[in-house]
């Protein structure tokens, strides 16, 4: 199937190289990564930590710690940037009334992620995601 999409796009041989390009893409395209984000960040949020695979743990920090730092000085505007963001409001207002407060004095490194080991099922890493 995933031949089929790549004739279908373009020619293999036309698929530019990732030179410079950070940003891990989980084997997926822009909306379901996004919403794998959203989804993540909800649960870390609601939960305090979270267990999941390390690379989504490492890709899921640079999406949820600009968050927290926005959510240190609440306003309607920051409510509305992260309601966009989450699109789920119990999340925001944990984050505005637990989390903003508790880093206001913190300049960033708001997440630790711990490694577990590998997963039965699939043999991948995984890790613990949580609040410092």
């Amino acid at each position: 199937m995933q031949k089929q999409r790549l004739k279908r796009r373009q020619k293999k041989s036309e698929i530019p190289m990732r030179h410079r390009n950070i940003k891990k893409t989980l084997g997926r395209t822009r909306g379901p990564r996004k919403a794998l984000m959203k989804s993540l960040a909800n649960s870390l949020i609601l939960h305090g930590k979270i267990t999941t695979t390390v690379t989504k743990a490492k890709a899921l920090r640079p999406f949820i710690e600009p968050l927290v730092t926005k959510s240190t000085k609440p306003s309607l505007h920051v409510r509305r940037y992260l309601m966009s963001a989450l699109a789920n409001e119990p999340s925001v207002k944990k984050l505005l009334a637990e989390y903003g407060p508790k880093y206001a004095t913190r300049k960033g490194g708001y997440t630790r992620v711990t490694k577990l080991g590998r997963r039965l099922g699939d043999a991948s890493i995984t890790a613990i995601i949580e609040f410092v």
